[in-house]
């Protein structure tokens, strides 16, 4: 890489196609927010002639057009596709978010792809890079993905292409900082007054030649007198790494023996290295400048793409079984083969319609074909083993989208990904196979959301569509997740944080045009007696005719928690009908799931019938249900009802730094930490019990407080008192808010 003959074929004006999968490679770029990812993208792309220059597609749109963007925070919000053509190789890039919010789309990423470019900017605090970086780092090293680092920004003052590569070893490297070494050290141009140079090109550390970009072309140049010897260390770390990794157990040997190693046998075993995910290369890369064909280093990138990445065929497929759960063959990567392919991404457009995002992973999709859709849900908690829904569906057209294109494809072969229009109700997640042999695959995991965000339709117009929109929001997004409460009559969107809440309410008003307004989220509290009472309901009414009489005579005492609502008949001597003695129960049974003190179902009492009367003639079902009701609402007059909160049990995984200040801010939610234990990787897991109305915005203020680096978990432990003081204020919230 780097010594090899390049020529690219342009891809601009026409579809990227490949014709068998070692001609394709699928590459997810990674980083945090800001690193330089979509400028990145750009930069490829118009080294590889998909567009005619920086940054513009030939319809005259930009190739950020593939990217839905908040314009006034500049951030990349979606998973996007571009591929490009380079040396007679399909390269799929798919750009992420780097926003913790939409890890949505980042998995999304990681499934589709076969091997990663983690993007950092030397620009950047190291741990705003480790924060969000690092668990994806090891996300990738767990299933053996291919990694390689990419600096950028380094063509900003005061940025150390030396220092970024440390701190690169120290996250990344693990127990082997050694394979994580630079192939290339940037050339600097002269130095401004204000202390920068600026970068012009790159040093081959293999090779020894230096890649000079400052005319807008590549051209390769010999060092001059004198410079070779500042690189002999670098170029000596990154031969040792190359030797350590080979699987010839000979070289090193010859290595230290002081003899010389070819050229082309270590950039083979470099290549065969980084396929392999053993060997991590650092390189780095900046845009093309006006009017400039190529940024500097991606002329490099491509190469390592190309030559280093592995093919589809390497990659070992998700596991597969048939609808019904029974374990069938991993498929094969071959065109020929039966076809099993994965939803990997669904949007809406308000004028194309519904696109979905298809990696195929064996046989061959074609418009047209008539296929097998099976899902497990990957919006619904719990993701269960057997499928949540399944059809057979014509496929529409294949598309390879570009800018503000969608490029018709004649096919899109086992290795490949293209978008497909008209799935019918497919969803992010679902497998299409062959009609005769359906198959479902191994779903991927998602992050649950944690960030509740109450809504409500602006208008009566807007509440007609509501329902639809969410729906379909929702099945787009499998880290958003729709509630309706039944205890508070809220339609919920849980969300990834802030930033998730606002593209989503963004999103429902501009694409499926629904105006909804953000309510305060209410947490479902209960009610309970605190003292052993009676009272007696009368419901007596003669307005001609038969009239209504019924007299309840009952004592509510409270039970343990989680005992909920018991009812005990206790009359003697037919005070009350045995005909009537259900209705007293449904009457009391209706009243505590309304309430009897501040609209919050009553619990945990068991409530006893001991004496009543009846009317021969003007007593009725409904007479008793009244009267009931009447009842138990005398007897919480005459009591203190006691107000139960929800509370939840929180699982917090923070690095080691964080422990004190989580527990502490556990503490001021009224927190109980219950235990901790040591995690891999120098970080803690803090369990503890919170109530819930202390965690509503606990998304938010951890990525705050660990500065992006912690993350939780929470469910649902039980209901417990609440303090005398919140309970009175809460009552006095609730007697100013609607339902």
């Amino acid at each position: 890489m780097g010594d090899r003959a390049h020529t690219h074929t342009g891809a601009a004006g026409r579809a990227a196609t490949a014709d068998r999968p070692t001609s394709i490679r699928n590459v997810v770029l990674v980083g945090h927010s800001g690193s330089g990812k979509t400028t990145l993208v750009e930069a490829l792309a118009l080294t590889a002639g998909a567009v005619n220059r920086a940054g513009r597609v030939e319809d005259g749109g930009t190739i950020s057009d593939y990217d839905e963007i908040e314009h006034h925070r500049q951030r990349s919000v979606q998973l996007s596709l571009v591929p490009v053509e380079w040396n007679g190789y399909k390269i799929n890039l798919l750009d992420t978010p780097g926003y913790a919010d939409f890890v949505g789309e980042l998995r999304a990423g990681l499934r589709a792809a076969d091997a990663a470019l983690f993007v950092v900017s030397a620009a950047q605090e190291a741990d705003a890079v480790e924060g969000t970086t690092r668990a994806v780092w090891e996300e990738c090293a767990a299933v053996g993905m291919p990694r390689a680092i990419v600096v950028t920004h380094l063509d900003t003052a005061r940025t150390s292409f030396d220092g970024m590569t440390r701190v690169c070893a120290e996250l990344f490297g693990g127990d082997d900082p050694d394979a994580v070494v630079p192939l290339y050290l940037p050339v600097r141009g002269p130095q401004a007054p204000d202390g920068h140079a600026p970068l012009t090109g790159l040093t081959g550390l293999l090779s020894q030649r230096i890649f000079d970009y400052s005319s807008g072309e590549r051209q390769e140049t010999p060092p001059a007198d004198g410079e070779r010897e500042p690189l002999r260390d670098a170029r000596n770390r990154l031969i040792e790494g190359i030797i350590a990794e080979s699987e010839d157990e000979t070289l090193m040997d010859h290595y230290l023996g002081g003899g010389d190693i070819d050229i082309k046998t270590l950039v083979d075993d470099l290549e065969r290295a980084v396929a392999r995910g053993v060997f991590h290369p650092v390189l780095t890369a900046a845009p093309a400048a006006d009017g400039a064909r190529q940024g500097v280093g991606t002329v490099e990138l491509l190469e390592l793409i190309t030559g280093g990445f592995p093919t589809p065929l390497e990659r070992i497929l998700p596991a597969v079984t048939t609808p019904q759960g029974a374990p069938r063959p991993a498929p094969v990567c071959d065109p020929q083969g039966p076809l099993v392919a994965e939803v990997v991404k669904t949007a809406s457009d308000p004028y194309v319609g519904r696109m979905s995002l298809v990696r195929v992973f064996a046989g061959t999709l074609r418009p047209d074909d008539t296929v097998h859709i099976c899902g497990h849900g990957l919006t619904d908690p719990g993701h269960g083993e057997r499928p949540a829904h399944e059809a057979e569906i014509r496929v529409g057209a294949l598309t390879s989208p570009f800018g503000k294109q969608q490029r018709p494809l004649t096919r899109c072969i086992a290795g490949d990904l293209a978008c497909v229009a008209r799935l019918g109700a497919a969803e992010t997640g679902d497998t299409l196979s062959a009609t005769d042999g359906p198959l479902l695959m191994e779903p991927w995991t998602m992050p649950d959301p944690l960030l509740p965000v109450a809504i409500r339709a602006h208008s009566k117009a807007d509440e007609d569509k509501l329902s639809q929109g969410l729906a379909r929001l929702v099945a787009e997004d499998p880290t958003m997740r729709l509630e309706q409460n039944q205890d508070t009559h809220q339609v919920v969107l849980w969300c990834m944080g802030e930033a998730h809440r606002d593209v989503a309410l963004e999103r429902l008003r501009s694409h499926y045009g629904v105006q909804v307004d953000a309510v305060p989220h209410r947490v479902p509290l209960r009610e309970t007696f605190a003292t052993r009472c009676t009272g007696r309901g009368r419901h007596v009414k003669q307005s001609g005719g038969h009239g209504q009489y019924a007299i309840c005579e009952i004592e509510v005492e409270p039970l343990p928690p989680g005992a909920g609502i018991e009812f005990v008949d206790k009359v003697v001597g037919g005070a009350v009908p045995r005909q009537f003695i259900p209705s007293v129960e449904k009457g009391v049974r209706a009243q505590a799931a309304r309430g009897v003190a501040s609209g919050h179902p009553l619990v945990d009492v068991r409530i006893t019938l001991l004496d009543g009367k009846a009317h021969s003639v003007d007593s009725s079902d409904a007479a008793f249900q009244t009267a009931a009701a009447l009842a138990l609402r005398e007897a919480a007059a005459d009591t203190r009802i006691q107000l139960l909160e929800p509370v939840a049990e929180v699982s917090v995984l923070i690095p080691d730094d964080y422990v004190g200040a989580v527990m502490s801010d556990l503490s001021g939610r009224r927190g109980r930490v219950v235990g901790t234990e040591q995690a891999p990787g120098g970080r803690t897991v803090v369990r503890a019990e919170v109530p819930e109305l202390e965690i509503g915005r606990y998304a938010v203020d951890l990525r705050s407080l660990a500065h992006g680096t912690g993350r939780f978990d929470r469910s649902y432990a039980r209901h417990e008192a609440m303090p005398p003081q919140l309970a009175d204020r809460v009552r006095e919230e609730r007697e100013g808010v609607p339902d």
